[in-house]
């Protein structure tokens, strides 16, 4: 398995560091509000990585984490729920958000059996610990707002501020950045912790003697729910580039200070932007689109996987409804191939099933290269022209549905699931329209043809008999 790691800034070889098992760690969404389709372009990113890690046979352990504490959870919660105690609004608010990224997640083809998903609230007394032990290496101190981590020490102990990316400004203690999120690409240092505001959820917390009731800052909580779950180092760290710096540079720096091992994970993984009119996908300027949205506008979920997946995921997507229409078009043209399997050709054709085997061999060698999916669909598409051209002769039956189960597994298109076979009702309507054919009834043909055009079923004939396909 090949993947570019932002550490090395080169694709590179991968396996377990064990040898045993894939350990990996994607940051996940802040439950304040359904999650846009850029968010979930990264989702999808991960879930492809996970998908082709297992190619090898070998297991994965994927974490993600719901961000249920900081700035926007807390802001939100006491705006939609004012009359409630800040801990209750902050529960309500966030399960209510989780569940509809849990349905969203789900909806795109993303396996989220197959994930560990932690909740920041579930882990405080971990972070807690891991401040106190940043304090007594003098990695932290306390100000009057809360728990800051000091840069200057960290580099002062010999470690490098500014692995994933170059950081512009020099180190130092000053100035202090408060809120969870910043965009300069400078060395700020950054809250661990904060003291709780009028109208805050908070857990007691003392430090040297003094109360510091509040909660985490936002990058204490990747640090401790990775390590937590996956140990320390482990094997990949994904998000999207935007997470680079500050939010993953941060989680090393307060990971790994004080420690004898530098690394915090070996492998970073950054998937790039979807562009709505070439700018970033984002809500601060509203330029944005809910899987909803979409939904409501007609279109399936997985085409829009299907969009996100031709572009490599190191290149940006670009997102339009024209866009979208076109890769829906092609997800039914792929589902149309799928249904082939109820309906072989009889006929002799030995090369078909080597054929198969290697566009299967080609399709998996491209996923486990740096999952170059552009690269795959195109050879799913000179295959699927082959298939619609000339039938999947009964010898290759097996070696077909091995070729399908291969694009599911790998990218979640979910061909087979979507794609039953028509009823046995139908399937004498087109035995009985074939056999008016061939009596030169064409009237009745036709009726028969209208019949099934009618239950959403279309016919294409072929030399070797009618093929059937959903319209």
């Amino acid at each position: 398995m090949k993947l570019h790691n932002t550490l090395a800034r080169q694709v590179m070889e991968v396996s377990p560091m064990d040898g045993q098992t894939y350990r990996v760690y994607s940051c996940g969404p802040t439950v304040y509000d359904s999650i846009h389709i850029g968010n979930l372009g990264a989702f999808i990113a991960a879930d492809t990585l996970r998908r082709a890690l297992a190619l090898g046979g070998k297991p994965v352990k994927h974490v993600m984490n719901l961000t249920d504490v900081d700035d926007k959870t807390i802001a939100r919660s006491r705006q939609r729920y004012p009359d409630l105690e800040p801990m209750e609004a902050l529960k309500r608010l966030t399960t209510e958000y989780a569940d509809i990224f849990f349905a969203d997640m789900k909806a795109v083809g993303n396996d989220t059996e197959a994930v560990i998903f932690v909740r920041a609230t579930d882990n405080i007394d971990a972070m807690q610990d891991l401040i106190r032990q940043l304090r007594q290496g003098d990695f932290a101190y306390a100000a009057d707002d809360g728990i800051y981590f000091s840069i200057r020490a960290y580099e002062a102990s010999g470690k490098v501020y500014g692995q994933l990316s170059p950081v512009t400004a020099s180190s130092t203690a000053a100035p202090r950045i408060q809120n969870d999120e910043y965009d300069k690409a400078s060395a700020q240092d950054f809250a661990l912790w904060k003291t709780q505001k009028p109208g805050e959820p908070a857990w007691d917390f003392e430090l040297d003697g003094r109360d510091f009731r509040g909660r985490p800052g936002w990058h204490i909580e990747c640090s401790v729910m990775s390590t937590g779950n996956l140990g320390q180092p482990f094997d990949i760290h994904t998000g999207g580039v935007d997470l680079i710096f500050p939010h993953h540079e941060n989680e090393i720096a307060q990971s790994t200070a004080g420690k004898t091992d530098p690394v915090y994970a070996r492998v970073f993984v950054h998937n790039e932007h979807i562009l709505v009119d070439g700018k970033k996908m984002s809500k601060s300027l509203n330029n944005f689109y809910t899987l909803k949205d979409i939904v409501g506008k007609g279109y399936d979920p997985l085409a829009f996987r299907l969009l996100v997946l031709q572009s490599h995921y190191r290149s940006q997507a670009h997102f339009s409804f024209d866009n979208l229409e076109a890769a829906q078009n092609r997800l039914k043209a792929l589902r149309n191939v799928a249904e082939l399997r109820y309906q072989v050709a009889n006929r002799a054709d030995d090369a078909q099933q080597a054929f198969i085997d290697q566009s299967t061999r080609q399709i998996q060698d491209e996923i486990a290269n740096d999952l170059n999916t552009p690269a795959a669909l195109e050879t799913i598409a000179l295959a699927a022209d082959e298939f619609e051209r000339h039938g999947v002769t009964s010898a290759a039956t097996e070696h077909f549905n091995k070729w399908l189960q291969t694009i599911d597994n790998l990218l979640g298109l979910q061909l087979l699931d979507s794609t039953p076979d028509i009823s046995p009702e139908q399937k004498h309507l087109i035995a009985d329209r074939e056999s008016a054919r061939q009596a030169k009834d064409w009237d009745k043909a036709d009726q028969l043809r209208k019949q099934l055009e009618d239950q959403g079923i279309g016919l294409r004939d072929t030399p070797n008999g009618a093929v059937w396909f959903r319209k």
